[in-house]
């Protein structure tokens, strides 16, 4: 079934994201990241099972929201010539992405590892804003 003429668009439209914001800051995953070191630090704090059990749940949804926010500017923010600036990009991505997963700080419950991924967080983005200045 063929639509009817007046329903076939006229103009094709590409953009970056579903709604082209451009509103884009690793400060986003930052404050995620924070929450995760935060929750980590009372956690080790409290020995009240169910203080833990639910500290575990809140940490893990937010370093979940870490993630999305890293890939939202990896996959959406930063384009090749970013990456050809920026050789080692890529690389810091996937290192800062798993250290958000249940390899890092998503799975553990020392505040260490979420310094380890704010750390990753910082590199991102000073490069995100020396790319904004450009």
């Amino acid at each position: 079934m063929r639509l009817p003429r007046i329903l076939t668009p006229r103009l094709t439209a590409s953009a970056h994201c579903d709604l082209p914001c451009g509103v884009y800051d690793p400060a986003q995953a930052r404050i995620e990241a924070e929450s995760v070191k935060m929750i980590c630090e009372k956690y080790q704090a409290n020995t009240d099972p169910e203080f833990r059990t639910r500290a575990i749940i809140i940490k893990e949804q937010r370093a979940e929201l870490v993630k999305h926010h890293l890939w939202v500017l990896w996959t959406d923010y930063f384009k090749p010539a970013h990456f050809e600036k920026y050789p080692h990009l890529h690389q810091l991505f996937n290192e800062a992405t798993k250290m958000a997963g249940a390899a890092g700080a998503k799975g553990a419950t020392d505040p260490s590892k979420a310094d380890e991924l704010l750390q990753k967080i910082d590199e991102i983005s000073k490069i995100f804003w020396e790319t904004k200045k450009a």
